[in-house]
């Protein structure tokens, strides 16, 4: 019989050899799976941006903290709908790399992967934005939800690349800890609980996640912004990049030396 306050979850080391072997099935899933996944993960995550959109509209009447906790939470949705409901992430998939340090993934494995990943992701984000688009919601509040997506994209567009990188750097950590610790969880509840606070904090933060920018830009764009394809790529190559360091080095690596590399040396 468990402890009466025991717990069930499973332990940091039981975590990293769960993320090992999971990275290997991912990385070895057939391609159009993979793509499919993948354009899923994007538009669920742009769901969740078009929910912090939302609230961010009414942030004079929540004010600024208000606003960026509530918003990080409901964007919380989005890597809920991804891990529960089943779709590859670029970000999450930053993972990958402790496959990889533990020589079960060779580099052309990681890199197809990844490629496919934030390809499709792309795709599903940016397709979410014109169906957003196309159904008017945007005149919602009086006009206020199509104001605030205008300022989200001026915001990111004018980030100086460093700041856009470092802002990457700390939201992947932030992204890949909520899906390590998703992974210690049994239940649907385990892994709502544990993806919440990252994801609010790194929201709320204002740091950069590369996928939510694919649904941000393009969803300006179609709402007549001056922010352009050069401003997005100018945005989305460092975050993109610092997305990378977070999950795979900061993440992916310092926990495979932990737990995985020991094994290795014993």
């Amino acid at each position: 019989m468990p402890e009466l306050f025991g717990s069930d979850a499973f332990t940091p080391k039981d975590v990293a050899e769960r993320v090992r072997g999971v990275c290997v099935v991912k990385a070895r899933l057939p391609l159009l799976s993979l793509s499919m996944l993948a354009i899923l993960a994007g538009a669920f995550i742009g769901l969740g941006s078009m929910f912090y959109t939302i609230v961010v509209s009414d942030a004079q009447l929540l004010g600024f903290a208000g606003s960026r906790v509530l918003g990080g939470f409901v964007f919380s949705m989005g890597l809920i709908l991804v891990v529960v409901a089943g779709a590859e992430l670029f970000t999450g998939n930053n993972l990958l790399a402790m496959a990889w340090a533990d020589g079960c993934l060779t580099t052309g494995d990681v890199m197809r992967n990844w490629i496919v990943t934030c390809a499709g992701n792309f795709v599903g984000a940016a397709g979410l934005a014109l169906l957003v688009w196309l159904s008017g919601h945007q005149s919602l509040n009086g006009g206020a939800v199509a104001r605030a997506a205008l300022d989200i994209a001026a915001a990111k567009a004018a980030l100086p690349v460093a700041e856009a990188f470092f802002r990457g750097v700390l939201c992947n950590v932030l992204v890949c800890m909520a899906i390590w610790m998703a992974m210690a969880g049994r239940s649907v509840v385990d892994k709502a609980v544990a993806i919440v606070f990252p994801i609010t904090a790194f929201v709320a933060a204002g740091f950069e996640h590369s996928i939510a920018n694919m649904y941000f830009f393009p969803f300006a764009m179609l709402l007549g912004s001056p922010v352009g394809w050069a401003d997005f790529a100018r945005n989305l190559a460092p975050v993109i990049a610092g997305n990378l360091v977070g999950g795979s080095v900061l993440v992916a690596l310092v926990y495979y030396v932990i737990y995985i590399r020991p094994e290795r040396r014993g």
